[in-house]
C-alpha cells in the first residue's frame, strides 16, 4: 500500500503542473487545472484558452457564456486533442434556445492522463493504474439589449487519480458588448468561481483556478481579417518567475540576478498577460489563423533554440452543413499538441428533409 501511495503522490505532483495551459507561476497553485485547457481548435490556434468573437461559434461559449445566442440553436460540436505523451482530452457541446428564459449550452469535457505503473522507491513495479478528470457544464446566455449580453455557466467537476478522488463546483460569469456593425466585440469574464467540495486529502483543500480575463475582437471593414487581443489574469499583476537557467536573468558566472530597467521590467510583466492573434477569411468556407502567446514562449522555450514556441496556427473549413477546424500549438521543442473540432447545425438536416 505504501508504494501505491508513493506513486499516486508523485502523479498528483506532476498533474498540478501539466494539467493547465502552461501558465507558469499560476499553473500549479490550484486544483482542477484541466478546466483551463483550450476546448476547441479555433481557440488553440489563437494561442489562449478563451476567445471573444460573436459569430455563432458554439465552442467559444464554454469559457464565455455571454456569447450564447439564439443563432446557435441546435448546434452540436465535438473536440478532441492529442495532447502530450498518452494524454488526450475532449469535449462534446450542444445548444438550444427557449423564447422566454434564454439560450442554453450543455457541455461534457474529459481528460485521460493515460496508464501509469505502480512503483516503489526502489523501482519495483506491480501493475498499472489510470487517472482522469471530468466536468459537466450548463451555460445560459441572454441579451440585455441590442449591444450587451450576459451569461453564466455552472459546472460540476470530478477527478479520479489512482485511489484519490475529488469533486467540486464552479461558476463562470461573463458580459459582452458588440457594436452596431457587429464587427467589434469586447468581453469581461470571471472564471472558475467555486470550491473543492471534497479534496483528495481530507485536511488539504485546494483553491479553484479562479481567473478574471478580458478580450476583444475586431473584424476590419474592407479586409476579410479579424484580430484578437486577450488579457488574462487581471487579478494578478506579476506572472513572472525566476528561472535559474535563463541567461538573460541569471549571470552564468556569478549566479547573481541581473537587474532590469523599470521600463523593461514593466513591459515583460505586461506582455505576460497578453495573447494576440489574427484570422484571415479569404473565402466564406476557409479561415486561416495564427496566434502568439508571449508568456508561453518566455516560460517554455529552450534558450539555445527557442524555435516557434509560443506561436500557434490553425485552419477552418466549411463543407455543406459541417465546419472542421484544426490547430497546432507550439508549447515546447518536445512536442506540439494537435487540436481537432467538428461543428454542425442539426437544424440544417431538418430543413433539408422537409
Amino acid at each position: 500500500m505504501k508504494k501505491h501511495r508513493l506513486s499516486a503522490t508523485i502523479l498528483l505532483f506532476i498533474l498540478s503542473f501539466c494539467g493547465a495551459d502552461i501558465l507558469g507561476q499560476t499553473g500549479g497553485d490550484n486544483t482542477f487545472e484541466f478546466l483551463n485547457l483550450p476546448n476547441s481548435a479555433r481557440i488553440a490556434s489563437i494561442g489562449d484558452n478563451y476567445l471573444v468573437a460573436k459569430d455563432r461559434d458554439l465552442t467559444l461559449t464554454l469559457t464565455n457564456p455571454s456569447l450564447i445566442t439564439s443563432e446557435m440553436n441546435n448546434y452540436l460540436s465535438f473536440s478532441f486533442v492529442d495532447y502530450f505523451s498518452d494524454i488526450n482530452y475532449g469535449y462534446a457541446m450542444y445548444s438550444h434556445s427557449f423564447n422566454k428564459i434564454g439560450n442554453f449550452m450543455g457541455a461534457m469535457q474529459f481528460i485521460d492522463y493515460g496508464s501509469f505503473t505502480y512503483a516503489d522507491e526502489t523501482g519495483q513495479t506491480s501493475g498499472t493504474f489510470g487517472a482522469s478528470e471530468y466536468a459537466l457544464n450548463i451555460g445560459w446566455g441572454r441579451p440585455l439589449d441590442s449591444s450587451f449580453t450576459i451569461g453564466a455557466t455552472l459546472r460540476g467537476v470530478y477527478s479520479s487519480l489512482e485511489t484519490y478522488n475529488s469533486y467540486g463546483i464552479a461558476v463562470d460569469v461573463a458580459g459582452s458588448y458588440t457594436n452596431r456593425s457587429g464587427n467589434l466585440t469586447v468581453s469581461l469574464i470571471f472564471r472558475n468561481i467555486g470550491t473543492q467540495l471534497k479534496p483528495y486529502y481530507s485536511s488539504h483543500p485546494e483553491p479553484m483556478p479562479f481567473e478574471i480575463s478580458a478580450g476583444m475582437s475586431n473584424r476590419l471593414k474592407h479586409v476579410p481579417f479579424r484580430y484578437f487581443i486577450n488579457y488574462h489574469h487581471i487579478e494578478k499583476w506579476d506572472l513572472s518567475y525566476l528561472d535559474p537557467n535563463d541567461p538573460g536573468i541569471i549571470d552564468p558566472l556569478t549566479g547573481e540576478v541581473k537587474s532590469q530597467s523599470g521600463i523593461a521590467d514593466f513591459a515583460d510583466k505586461f506582455m505576460r498577460h497578453i495573447v494576440i492573434g489574427g484570422e484571415l477569411i479569404p473565402v466564406k468556407f476557409l479561415s486561416l489563423r495564427i496566434g502568439y502567446n508571449y508568456q508561453r514562449r518566455q516560460e517554455m522555450k529552450v534558450y539555445e533554440k527557442p524555435a516557434t514556441v509560443g506561436i500557434s496556427w490553425g485552419v477552418g473549413l466549411k463543407i455543406s452543413n459541417f465546419e472542421f477546424t484544426y490547430a497546432r500549438s507550439a508549447y515546447h521543442l518536445a512536442g506540439s499538441p494537435n487540436f481537432f473540432t467538428l461543428t454542425t447545425n442539426l437544424s440544417g438536416f431538418t430543413r433539408k428533409n422537409q
